[in-house]
C-alpha cells in the first residue's frame, strides 16, 4: 500500500439514501504507480490492484466491485485529498574536503529546501551529518554534527523552530559509499536532510 493512496468513504451511502455501505477507491501515487489493498469481511475478500478500482462493502457484509474516474474522485473526495499532509521531501547536502562550506551544486540544494521548509506549515525536520574517512574518527564525529548544525540554523534563520529539529551527526558511520579509511570521497561529506 506504499505506493498508492486510499480513499475509504464510510457512509457516503447513507448520505445518498441507498443501504449503508463503506467504500474503498485505490487511487495512484504521484508518480503513477498502483499499490494493491485487499477488503476483508465475513461474506468473502476482495482484492484492488488497479487505478481508481474500488470496492464497497453493504451492510450484511457483502462485497461488491466497481471503478471510479479520475473525475469523479476528484469531485467526491476533493477536499479529503486536499487536506492530506504534504509527502516527505529528503535533500542531500554536499561540502568541500574537511570543511562546513558547501560545493557550489548544493547552495541551490539549500535554496530549494529553505523554499519547500516555508510552505510547511508546522515542519518537522531531521538534520544528519556525515564525513567521508578522511582524518580521525573521532574528529569526523566532531565535523558531522557541526555540518549538521550548520543547516540547522540556517533553516532556524528562515524562522523554523528549534523544536522543529532533530539534529545528529553520525561521523564516518553510515557512508554513502563505502571506502577504505583515509579516501576522499566527496559523496560522503553529506548532510541528510528529511523534511515532513
Amino acid at each position: 500500500m506504499d505506493a498508492a493512496v486510499v480513499v475509504i468513504a464510510i457512509g457516503l451511502a447513507a448520505l445518498l439514501h441507498q443501504p449503508a455501505s463503506d467504500k474503498v477507491v485505490l487511487l495512484p501515487a504521484p508518480d503513477g504507480s498502483v499499490g494493491r489493498v485487499v477488503i476483508t469481511t465475513a461474506q468473502g475478500e476482495q482484492e484492488i490492484s488497479q487505478a481508481y478500482q474500488s470496492a464497497a462493502v453493504r451492510s450484511n457484509g457483502k462485497l461488491t466491485s466497481g471503478s471510479e474516474s479520475p473525475d469523479s474522485v476528484a469531485k467526491r473526495y476533493g477536499a479529503l485529498l486536499q487536506a492530506q499532509p504534504r509527502r516527505p521531501a529528503s535533500y542531500l547536502l554536499y561540502f568541500e574536503t574537511g570543511s562546513d562550506m558547501l560545493t557550489a551544486a548544493s547552495q541551490a540544494t539549500l535554496e530549494a529546501l529553505k523554499q519547500d521548509v516555508a510552505t510547511r506549515p508546522v515542519p518537522e525536520i531531521l538534520v544528519i551529518g556525515h564525513t567521508d574517512r578522511v582524518g580521525r574518527a573521532e574528529d569526523n564525529e566532531v565535523l558531522s554534527l557541526q555540518r549538521a548544525q550548520l543547516i540547522a540554523d540556517l533553516l532556524q534563520q528562515q524562522g523554523v523552530k528549534p523544536a522543529a529539529l532533530e539534529v545528529t551527526g553520525r561521523g564516518e558511520r553510515d557512508l554513502l559509499l563505502p571506502t577504505d579509511d583515509g579516501v576522499d570521497e566527496a559523496r560522503n561529506r553529506r548532510v541528510e536532510v528529511s523534511v515532513r
